[in-house]
């Protein structure tokens, strides 16, 4: 296996899983090798070691929780494991974690018969094949956070490592059932000889926090810490308010993915214990800046909260000090309803659209009450079919009237999905229609989250028209809010199973078809025969596989197009900021530059798979060697992942 690491033109990703499979035995059978084969051993630590100095960890910054060493150092997974590997050779190889039942039998197994066991093949490298990306090993907590109790083991202690790796295949067997998950975590074998839930609450973020994309769902995480809490309500819930306060504290310099999965955990677990928590801990963070991460971490949670709660419920949480924190009232902000809405070009059409569609009218009728409002725009713009005003007034009149809940706004949309489709043909139709969208309820985000994928879903707007909106000089004002990102990441992910759908049907068309085609030139037997009728009618012509190659490729470029247009929108914004910056001898360290650094990097490793198929096409056009190097860095860690 060693070999297997130290080959030439495989991926780096490859050798570094073959060096880790083989440092992670070292703790069950180096004493054995130590005590039987000490040359040997000595020989593979040297290579391994060599290994391990030449080989880039440029990917490292990419998956690290903090980007700060301090107080606990965020190590590499090969480097971690390789300092507790040498304070293991340090102790002789002795450890005091693993149960070796077999000892009591020494004197037995050594007269027993010798199995000579068959040397291990590692299969030589194909493109097509897949491996494990390399990870950051999480750290929250030391000796000194656990007061009383047994110690923590260090963190280059083997005990450490093997304590972890335990709790990871626990929670890997029991995740899909919460309790059992819990009580199997909570019966850990060495319970008493270390400060338990103080491991358990630590693997748990560090699964949760994992880069580029936890294990398991989300909500599977925080359902399990409230489990715990159930079982064991003496400790668990003050080791976890205290992993929150450490979290909150270090927030400044978290991972904006980590951020959001932060805000999502802990307003999820605020809604199962009434919203209790110490507020006035927190106080100090009234005086920052409101893109600070501490201030914005407290907002976000109030509005996630709301999509888990109602609005007065979210009011009472918070004390009167942190009133600005409280969101705005989510109801819709319907122009034409306000006071001067007279004085609007579009406003006796609203008011006829209103009294039209109450009483049951049909699409055609509504383009009728449309029909007449003048285009604002001047003959030189594009295309005439286009009348932003037709737009404004369907739009914002149509999601107003289906504004009681999200079941009438879906209905509204499907029973007039005809007019969207006649006024939104071209692409910058739609960015008007998700202008309109937002105008009305910008004070609700969830609303605003479930109508974008609604129109997705009916092909009201395309996936590029709703990442140009999110680029929009309009959208200025949201682009550091969460809510925003997690449109562009559900555009994204609608792009990305279309394809694959497309994809798994071509392939499964193409199968059936070589099927039929290799079973036609058998021999003219009944069976045979017989069978090759039953083929026959299931069998896609060679025309119809064709088309489907057609949609195919149309959606890969599509797909290709979605990616070019976030990235390039992504260089423009942070090149502007950057020169700016530079011009007025300004620090470009903002919060604002560190919130969209975040979300670039958030995109490549959310959609890596998908990305990655494209790396070289976003190389060439936009990640060229003449781009800022904080920006051009981003994507050399992205690329270095699967290196």
């Amino acid at each position: 296996m060693i070999d297997a690491a130290n080959e030439d033109n495989v991926p780096q990703v490859r050798r570094d899983w073959y060096v880790f499979a083989i440092l992670s035995t070292l703790p069950w059978v180096g004493r054995e090798l130590y005590e039987k084969k000490e040359s040997a051993l000595e020989r593979l630590l040297v290579s391994i070691e060599v290994f391990l100095n030449k080989r880039s960890k440029k990917h490292h910054n990419a998956l690290r929780v903090w980007a700060l060493d301090n107080p606990h150092p965020q190590e590499e997974y090969l480097d971690c494991l390789w300092s507790q590997i040498r304070k293991l050779r340090q102790d002789n190889w002795a450890e005091k974690h693993i149960p070796r039942p077999y000892l009591a039998f020494d004197s037995i197994l050594c007269e027993a018969l010798q199995h000579s066991l068959p040397a291990i093949l590692p299969p030589p490298h194909h493109e097509s094949y897949t491996y494990p990306m390399p990870w950051v090993v999480f750290r929250m907590f030391d000796y000194t956070d656990c007061p009383e109790g047994p110690i923590l083991p260090g963190a280059h202690s083997i005990e450490r490592f093997l304590i972890e790796e335990h709790l990871h295949s626990i929670i890997e067997m029991y995740h899909l059932e919460r309790k059992d998950c819990a009580a199997h975590l909570l019966n850990f074998p060495y319970k008493l000889k270390i400060p338990l839930e103080y491991c358990i609450v630590e693997v748990m973020f560090a699964e949760l926090f994992h880069m580029p994309a936890p294990r398991y769902l989300e909500i599977a995480y925080g359902a399990i810490l409230i489990e715990l809490c159930k079982l064991q309500p003496s400790t668990m819930p003050q080791v976890l308010a205290q992993a929150t306060e450490i979290l909150f504290m270090r927030i400044d310099s978290m991972n904006v993915s980590c951020f959001d999965r932060f805000v999502c955990w802990f307003s999820y677990h605020l809604s199962n214990f009434q919203f209790r928590w110490s507020w006035d801990d927190w106080e100090s963070c009234l005086d920052l800046d409101a893109e600070h991460p501490k201030p914005k971490f407290i907002r976000e949670v109030m509005l996630k909260s709301m999509r888990l709660s109602y609005y007065q419920r979210i009011r009472e949480i918070l004390p009167e000090q942190f009133n600005g924190f409280t969101p705005v009232k989510p109801e819709p902000d319907y122009k034409y309803a306000k006071e001067g809405a007279a004085s609007l070009p579009g406003t006796t059409a609203a008011h006829q659209l209103v009294v039209s569609i109450r009483q049951k009218c049909t699409p055609e009728e509504v383009l009728g009450v449309l029909k007449d409002l003048a285009n604002p725009r001047s003959e030189e713009e594009a295309d005439s079919r286009f009348n932003p005003l037709k737009i404004d007034v369907f739009v914002q009149t149509l999601l107003n009237l289906g504004s009681k809940s999200f079941s009438h706004s879906f209905a509204a949309i499907s029973k007039f999905h005809y007019v969207f489709k006649i006024l939104a043909e071209s692409e910058e139709a739609q960015i008007c229609v998700l202008k309109n969208m937002f105008e009305l309820w910008h004070y609700h985000q969830q609303m605003m989250l479930v109508l974008v994928d609604k129109m997705l879903k009916t092909q009201i707007v395309e996936c590029s028209a709703v990442a140009n909106w999110i680029f929009s000089k309009e959208m200025a004002g949201e682009f550091t809010k969460t809510y925003l990102w997690e449109i562009l990441h559900l555009t994204i992910k609608k792009m990305n199973k279309h394809v694959i759908k497309l994809g798994g049907e071509l392939s499964e068309a193409q199968e059936k078809l070589a099927h039929a085609e290799s079973s036609s030139s058998e021999s003219d037997e009944e069976d045979d025969t017989s069978k090759k009728k039953v083929d026959d009618g299931e069998k896609p012509s060679e025309e119809m596989v064709e088309r489907m190659e057609e949609r195919l490729e149309v959606a890969q470029a599509d797909q290709k197009n979605l990616f070019l247009i976030i990235f390039q929108r992504f260089i423009m914004i942070l090149s502007e900021h950057l020169v700016r910056c530079d011009t007025d001898g300004r620090d470009y360290n903002t919060h604002w530059y560190r919130w969209t650094i975040g979300r670039l990097q958030q995109v490549f490793l959310a959609h890596h798979e998908q990305v990655q198929k494209y790396s070289s096409t976003l190389e060439t056009l936009l990640f060229t060697q003449d781009l800022d190097p904080h920006i051009l860095e981003i994507f050399h860690q992205f690329v270095s992942l699967q290196a």
